[in-house]
This record gives structure tokens, sequence and C-alpha cells, in this order.
């Protein structure tokens, strides 16, 4: 029996806009690592960063547990991981030094990772693992059991694992694999201090929330998304294990509220209305929240999941403008977020738009035709995101040498154009301001309506005026093959 202390690398006080922001989650992959760990018969201790000061409380945690493995599993439900944020590669970096000072052998797993497993094993991590890497983690822990000394042959013949030997980075890329079936049950939810979530939700909004994932994973190829741990692969758990896990939160927990992390949420009809059918047979469902696609919102699901529970349903609008979803590849027509949102709100669900700002070829006029969809379907909220290139996408490798020093945001507050779009980052920051306004108006009494409308429009018209200052000369072409990157939020 090894003793494993399982962790990861996002410090929220690290990042000064979601902080801020206060909504923090348990990291869900994390302890869904932890419990697998101690499914094999480990003694495993937990490390959440998440709610933790700095670094320093790390040492701590290796002071109490004298861990002979540190495996620094990245949240991979967490969108802020996929955004490889240079202040959190820096503590993660500083997490292995000190692991190693400690005499633990630490293994390191995450989008960043995946993406440049050569910074994480300069830092001093004995091995990285490439995409989810559950197979490759049960290995390497299998033979250390067996051998506490093994050497630079820890992990020989194994795919999707990167380790330096003699020096040089040795490596095997598997591609993307489906997510292994071997992440099942409920996470290791006794390791984390709920209590301390709990209190930081009420003290910021009133009510508690917790997460779970009901899949991993996401089928669908927009040009746009880097997807450096599943690929395109889709794993959905059966819709009884998630009710029955929902009910365990709700009993256990407590919580006012669920955020369903997958990124494509239900996406069968008969597996929501199972869903749903299980919930009503048990204690009920918590409200919850999730991410969908317009064009899954048929008459039935939308109905499937309000008598589910649903509260809130975030969409991928993306943009208003044909045009820029085409280019996307999103496989979504405008008319098709004005009826879901319709269909959503008609059995009380709110209803919140993803919009992407930046798209390569993106001009004004795919701008206005945003802000025109916005007005039409009236969301409830939106969140506004900027182009960013991650490594292993057709899009990095279009913009990488205008990149520079800079290939990261130091926090998820940075915001900064990194690539030529059509504009500088200061005009999609006010194009961004304008659209939340917009929102705000929409939603305001009748009495100001008016009013804020007049001012929101003059705001409009000097924008659209001075917008030629603001237009890159030599902005990035849209390409003639497939791009991929993330959108990050701005919101």
């Amino acid at each position: 029996m090894l003793r494993i202390h399982v962790g990861h690398c996002y410090f929220l006080r690290l990042d000064p806009k979601q902080w801020e922001r206060g909504k923090p989650y348990p990291p869900l992959a994390t302890i869904q690592v932890a419990a697998l760990l101690r499914q094999m018969g480990h003694a495993v201790s937990l490390f959440d960063a998440m709610l933790a000061d700095g670094v320093d409380d790390f040492e701590d945690s290796l002071r109490a547990t004298r861990p002979d493995l540190v495996v620094l599993y990245e949240d991979n439900f967490n969108f802020l991981t996929k955004m490889c944020l240079g202040r959190m590669r820096e503590a993660a970096c500083r997490m292995i030094a000190a692991a190693r000072a400690h005499g633990a052998r630490v293994i390191v797993a995450g989008s960043d990772a995946s993406d440049h497993p050569d910074a994480f094993l300069a830092a001093g991590a004995h091995a990285v693992l490439l995409g989810e890497g559950i197979a490759a983690l049960a290995a390497l822990v299998e033979r250390l059991q067996r051998n506490p000394a093994i050497g630079d042959d820890w992990a020989a013949g194994l795919g999707g694992v990167a380790t330096l030997v003699d020096g040089q980075t040795r490596l095997t890329r598997l591609g993307a694999l489906p997510p292994d079936p071997r992440l099942v049950g409920h996470p290791a939810w006794d390791l984390i201090d709920i209590e301390r979530y709990r209190a930081l939700w009420q003290e910021r909004h009133g009510y508690f929330s917790l997460n779970m994932a009901a899949s991993r994973g996401c089928p669908f190829r927009c040009h746009w998304c880097a997807k450096p741990i599943w690929g395109n692969h889709y794993n959905q758990r059966r819709a009884e294990d998630v009710a029955a896990e929902m009910s365990y939160l709700k009993r256990t927990f407590r919580p006012d509220h669920v955020w369903l992390a997958d990124d494509i949420f239900g996406f069968r009809v008969d597996w929501v209305m199972q869903f749903a059918a299980q919930l009503h047979a048990a204690d009920g469902p918590v409200p919850f929240t999730i991410q969908t696609r317009a064009d899954l919102i048929s008459e039935r699901m939308a109905a499937a999941l309000g008598e589910a529970g649903c509260a809130e349903a975030w969409i991928g609008a993306e943009s208003g403008s044909q045009r820029v979803l085409d280019a996307m590849n999103k496989g979504t027509q405008v008319a098709d977020l004005v009826t879901a949102r319709a269909r959503l709100g008609e059995h009380g669900i709110r209803v919140g738009f993803f919009i992407q700002l930046g798209y390569l070829g993106e001009q004004l006029a795919d701008l206005l035709a945003t802000r025109e969809l916005i007005a039409q379907a009236a969301p409830d909220d939106i969140g506004v995101s900027v182009s960013y290139p991650l490594p292993g996408t057709r899009f990095y490798e279009q913009v990488k040498a205008q990149l520079g020093a800079k290939t990261h945001w130091q926090d998820s507050g940075d915001l900064a154009m990194m690539f030529r779009g059509a504009y500088d980052s200061d005009f999609y920051r006010r194009v961004r301001d304008l659209l939340h306004e917009q929102v705000a108006v929409q939603q305001a009494a009748p009495a100001e309506q008016a009013g804020r409308r007049a001012a929101l429009d003059a705001q409009w018209d000097a924008l659209i005026a001075c917008e030629g200052a603001h237009r890159n000369r030599n902005a990035t072409s849209l390409p003639s093959v497939p791009t991929r990157h993330l959108a990050l939020p701005l919101y």
C-alpha cells in the first residue's frame, strides 16, 4: 500500500476575477481519481487548492501526510484549467519542487501538462500523463508499489506518459482516447471540506451549490474547440447512476443547487426522461444548471429538462452571424438559438448564451448580428468570450508566430487578444460591456427601459463611429482550412 497525496493547482486566490466572483466548486476529476486510487487499495489524502491560501498550504499538507507519491491531477471539468493560466502553472511547478523536497514521486496530469509536458518535467515531475491518463496512472502506481526504488524504467513501454531519461524527454502519444471506464462510482466526496465551500457560497450568494457530471467529453466537432483530454469521444453515465449521485449529494450535503459540469448535458431525450423519473422516484431533484446546444432543444427535450428540475441552461450560441457559425463548423442555425431560448423559457428554465468575439474573419456586421440575436432572443444572461489559441490546434499553428513571449494569460482577468483579430482588445472589451448592458436594459423595469435604451444606442453609435481606430490593418484572415481554438469567458 502506498501513501498517495492527490491534489491540483487551481488556487482561486491566484485568480482575482474568479475570487471576486466567488463561485468555487470542488475539483471533480481530482476526487474521481482519488476514489480510484483508494479502490486500488492505497492510503489516499487530498490537497484541495481551490480555497487554499497558497503553495505554503501544500507544503504543510506534505509534512502532515508524508506521501510516497504525489499526483497533481487537474479538474478536467473546470473550464478554468483548460485556460492553462500562467499563475497556475507557476503554482504547479512550486508544488512539484516541494513534493520532490519531501522525497515523494510526482505525477502530473491536466490540459497544460498534456500540451507542455517539458515544462512540468523541467520543474521536477517524474512523469506527466498525456490526456486523461487513467490507464497509465494505474500502471505507474502498480509498478511503484511493486518496486519503490524503480528508476528511469518506471514508465518503460507505457504509452501516454512523458518522462525524462538521461535529460531527454521520452514520450509516446496515443492520441485522444475514450473516457476510461475505471472512473465509476462516487468521487471521494469525504475528502472535501464541504463546509468551507458552503460558507463562501452562503457569504457571497446566499445559497450553496455543488457540482457533478453525467458524462465526459463532447462528440461535436466545432473548429474552435481544443480537446486535449477526451478528443471527440463522449461517454454518458446511466441515468440511474446520475440520479443516485444527485440524491446522495442532496441527503449528505444539502446543496441548494447543482452545477452539472458536462460539456453537453443529456444529449438524448429518452435519457433525460429516465433521469427525471429516477429523481422523482427517490427524494426529488435539486435545481440544476447545464450546458447544452441549441439544436438539441426540441420541444420534448425542453419539457424533459423542466421535469428533471433544470433551472438554467447555458447554450453555446457563439454568434448571431450565420457566416461566423458556418466558419466555426458549429452546426447550428441562428434560428435554432431563438427557438431553443423560447422553448426552454416556456418551461421556466433560465437561459444563458455563451457569445464568442474575435473569431477569424469576423467583421463589424457580424458583431452587430450578434447584438441583434441578443435583442431578438432576449437571453436571461450572457457570457462573452474572445478567441484564445492553445497548442495542438490548427488555430494555434496559424497564429503562433504572432504570440511572441506571451503564450498564456496570467489569470482569467487578463483578457488580452493574443493574435491579430479584426480589432484590438479594447474594442472587444467595449463590445462585451455593451452586450451585457443590452441584456440588463431588456430586463429592466418598463419605466427605466426607454432612457437606458437611448443611452445604450448612443454608446453603440459612438463605438461604431470610432471602430476604424481599433481595427487591425493586418488582421489574420479566415483560414481556408479548419481551425480549432478555445473560447474563454470574459464575463
